[in-house]
């Protein structure tokens, strides 16, 4: 399935406009099946949270942050209302100083404007002056931004991935990795070594990412501190707090979403 921007009226054959844009605010949860685009694409959550997935990895989107996924890359895209996002796409070609793999990415107070600013305008069309200045503001700030530990990796080995899609499924589960392990046709130890060797992680660090970016995705939404440490499986929530500030260097009650 190929996914595209919207055309627009602002849209011009001779290929003047670089920067398409699609606004979405959605009230119930919504999943767009795995699809690529010819253009890169921008997607930041003003509101809710997201999931991008990849046959190699998934982020987890909060508010405030974005996903950048080149072209040609085939993802998926899970929404969790109530969600609000704004997405860019940029024209093949124009954004070559930015990275040819997934990301989720800080967004700066002036990107925040200039990715709202755009998405009220539709598109940038380069021939018009003032939206060419805008283009080039845009792609000087997605150069400067950095990087958030959003990304879960995923294991290709189909007996690793159906061991990772339980866990997927139950995060604050207390089954045992062996228990899991025999579910998904494996012994503890091959789905151990399959994991370090294939996410380089190990099966424990793959499930302490797994619980932390559900507690994102949770905090995201307005839950409470204490109820989601509870929900991902901790009895201590000083325990939570250590291990979340630790991984994204804040912690739970000043992580701004």
């Amino acid at each position: 399935m190929r996914h595209r921007p919207i055309r627009r009226a602002q849209d011009r054959p001779d290929g003047s406009v670089w920067v398409r844009t699609l606004p979405l605010t959605l009230l119930h949860d919504h999943t767009l099946p795995t699809h690529t685009h010819d253009w890169d694409q921008l997607t930041y959550a003003t509101a809710g949270a997201l999931r991008v997935s990849t046959a190699d990895a998934s982020w987890i989107v909060p508010p405030h942050r974005a996903v950048w996924v080149p072209a040609g890359i085939a993802h998926a895209e899970q929404m969790f209302a109530p969600v609000s996002v704004r997405t860019l796409y940029l024209a093949p070609g124009i954004a070559r100083a930015l990275p040819r793999e997934c990301g989720t990415l800080n967004v700066s107070s002036l990107l925040r404007e200039l990715i709202l600013h755009v998405s009220r305008l539709g598109a940038l069309d380069r021939r018009t002056p003032s939206q060419a200045r805008i283009i080039g503001l845009l792609l000087d700030q997605l150069t400067d931004v950095s990087e958030v530990p959003l990304q879960l990796p995923l294991p290709r080995d189909a007996r690793a991935l159906r061991f990772a899609s339980l866990l997927q499924a139950a995060p604050a589960s207390a089954a045992t990795v062996a228990v899991l392990a025999r579910k998904a046709g494996a012994s503890r130890r091959t789905i151990e070594r399959l994991f370090v060797r294939e996410t380089r992680m190990t099966v424990a660090e793959w499930r302490r990412r797994l619980r932390l970016l559900h507690a994102v995705r949770l905090l995201a939404a307005g839950e409470p501190v204490t109820a989601v440490a509870l929900e991902i499986g901790y009895s201590s929530v000083s325990a939570f707090i250590a291990v979340f500030k630790k991984a994204f260097g804040s912690t739970p009650g000043h992580l701004r979403f």
